[in-house]
């Protein structure tokens, strides 16, 4: 129904989208995780997106292929990190911020926070040259929560092994000494950031740990209960 002029009703607009993102190692589990929180936040009767970094969009896909192939890796982190950033801005135009505005909660397998980590503080890019980029790209558009899952980087590399195979990707086929500091990287950051990231042990079994996440979920975006029919 058009409203009247001089009337007072009021569009009503949708409830605001939540932005959770999960970070880790490499075999944290952060793609079962996703999937298992997205599912829950259906059954809730929320509209929840999953999606992935690098990726998510038409456009992303192609720069993750070019990324995780190792075709960027001779040109150094600098370029990865652009390349990065192009992806992302990419994903957050065609899937994320529409997610968003429509009220949808978004689960992303990785964000902004993995750049900082592999790119800045693993690659050594500088991290104005981070911030600044993140700033082009990201915007606002920041993460209300951030799930960081902690593994031993033995145990992670194990895991992705025998997910992957003989195929390692661009980053899982760096050496141990790289994974361990990624893993002290990622913890560095909860720490830094406590009021949007939690850390949150991924060597339990994936039934606990999604149980663990979801108390985190519940305790700091407090989705709404699913609705009940009234008995006649």
């Amino acid at each position: 129904m058009t409203a009247k002029p001089g009337s007072t009703q009021k569009t009503k607009l949708p409830p605001p989208g939540r932005f959770i993102t999960f970070e880790g190692g490499e075999g944290a589990g952060k793609s079962t995780q996703v999937r298992r929180l997205r599912e829950r936040l259906q059954e809730l009767g929320i509209d929840a997106v999953a999606t992935r970094e690098p990726g998510g969009s038409t456009g992303a896909e192609i720069i993750r292929h070019l990324i995780l192939s190792g075709a960027a890796k001779p040109l150094g982190p600098l370029a990865e990190a652009a390349l990065f950033a192009a992806a992302r801005a990419d994903h957050l135009d065609a899937t994320i911020r529409p997610a968003l505005a429509r009220g949808a909660w978004v689960v992303c397998d990785r964000f902004a926070d993995s750049t900082r980590v592999y790119q800045g503080a693993l690659g050594n890019v500088d991290p104005g040259l981070i911030a600044a980029l993140e700033e082009v790209t990201v915007g606002e558009t920041r993460p209300d929560l951030t799930i960081i899952l902690d593994l031993p980087a033995e145990e992670g590399l194990a895991r992705a092994a025998a997910r992957s195979g003989r195929n390692a990707d661009r980053f899982e086929s760096e050496g141990l000494s790289f994974h361990r500091s990624l893993r002290e990287a990622f913890r560095a950051l909860a720490a830094r950031e406590p009021e949007r990231c939690v850390l949150v042990d991924a060597g339990a079994d994936a039934d606990a740990v999604a149980e663990a996440i979801w108390t985190h979920v519940s305790e700091r975006l407090k989705p709404p209960a699913p609705h009940r029919k009234r008995r006649t």
